[in-house]
């Protein structure tokens, strides 16, 4: 295994296909998508999962920020940056925390 970002993959591969004898397909098709969770991998669905428990449970009164989210990821070994949860609570079409906070 090589020592690259997976950043520095990306931008590589970006825009980058393979023609093979089953079609022609995206360098990205052939890398997994994932966090690095110690010596496991978690999926960005698995991701999706904890942040819909995290706000389905939170206060509604004190709702969690994303930053927020991402502490409680980390504590429990995910390493996942602010701007993901924010795409994935978008794609699971939940607010940010300053809209779904409910004063009663």
């Amino acid at each position: 295994m090589i020592e690259v970002h997976e950043s520095t993959v990306s931008r590589a591969i970006r825009g980058k296909y393979v023609q093979t004898p089953k079609g022609t397909f995206s360098l990205k098709f052939f890398f997994k998508r994932g966090f690095s969770q110690g010596a496991d991998d978690v999926s960005s669905e698995a991701i999706k999962q904890k942040i819909q428990a995290f706000v389905d449970a939170e206060d509604k009164r004190k709702p969690l920020s994303d930053q927020k989210i991402v502490e409680m990821l980390k504590e429990q070994g995910v390493d996942v940056a602010r701007r993901t949860i924010a795409k994935y609570r978008e794609a699971l079409n939940i607010l940010p925390s300053s809209k779904r906070k409910q004063f009663r």
